[in-house]
């Protein structure tokens, strides 16, 4: 369900106090001083796997903030149900052009502490402060040239926001891309939180704009694939190689995932089933 609420809106005073109390702790009043965007999103995990069609092996609750000069950052509070299941906390922040500022993830498995870490990004290198379970405290530094275009932190909405940076003015097309960051290799993000280099030469395909319905309402949506489109390729964690992964986001410029399912030994769905925007 899609609930938009206006800055400027004035409630009557008996839905104020519903509100206040049962669906935001900002007063009205408050609501409307607020110099930011506010989008607050729920994605369902589902599996694909014979058997399993449908069953839910997990969740994500996100909240976004917009500022007014462009910086915005993601809240996200992943879980994933099948065995060891994993819990992680995800807060990133980015500027105007997309480029990672900082982020602090902490991750549960099996229900244990992994570890937490926080990470930041400058002009010539990515430092992280952090603890983990295998490597006990540690700082870290990896230097480069540029600025990474993706930092992968694994929250199903983070990789819906490493798409700003493809370049759709040629219409649909494969790009490849650089090596780039990421807190683990591992395809559940189940490892670190620590600073690792995912090898240079993976590709998404922008394969067009479409207009789309899931349990958050009907979207116009710019639709992309992590991977080989169509590509029977089952892929492993174990060598790091990924199936074929594909994403609809949102065309508002907000990049907030709509849906996206992901084929091979994963056979995994995802999906909006609420969306609260707060303008």
């Amino acid at each position: 369900m899609l609930i938009i609420v206006p800055a400027d809106l004035v409630l009557p005073h008996t839905l104020g106090a519903l509100w206040h109390h049962g669906k935001n702790s900002l007063s009205p009043s408050e609501l409307a001083m607020r110099p930011h965007k506010t989008l607050r999103g729920h994605i369902h995990y589902t599996s694909s796997k014979p058997g399993r069609e449908g069953v839910e092996r997990g969740r994500e609750h996100f909240t976004i903030t917009v500022h007014g000069d462009g910086r915005r950052t993601p809240r996200a509070h992943c879980e994933i149900d099948d065995e060891p299941n994993v819990l992680r906390d995800v807060t990133l922040t980015k500027n105007k052009n997309w480029d990672t500022l900082d982020a602090f993830v902490r991750l549960s498995l099996g229900d244990e502490q992994q570890g937490s870490s926080w990470f930041y990004f400058g002009d010539t290198g990515a430092d992280c402060e952090g603890w983990t379970h295998e490597r006990g405290r540690f700082s870290e530094h990896e230097a480069y040239d540029e600025r990474p275009a993706i930092f992968g932190t694994h929250p199903i909405q983070g990789d819906a926001w490493h798409l700003s940076v493809i370049d759709r003015s040629e219409g649909p097309k494969v790009h490849t891309f650089d090596r780039f960051l990421m807190t683990s290799l591992d395809h559940r993000g189940a490892t670190g939180p620590s600073l690792v280099w995912h090898d240079p030469g993976m590709i998404i395909e922008f394969v067009g704009e479409e207009t789309i319905t899931v349990g958050a309402g009907t979207f116009d949506a710019l639709h992309f694939c992590y991977g080989e489109r169509g590509s029977t390729a089952q892929g492993s964690n174990e060598t790091n190689e990924h199936p074929p992964y594909e994403v609809w986001v949102t065309a508002d410029g907000e990049f907030v995932l709509l849906k996206a399912q992901v084929t091979g030994y994963m056979q995994t769905q995802y999906a909006l089933v609420s969306l609260e925007v707060h303008e």
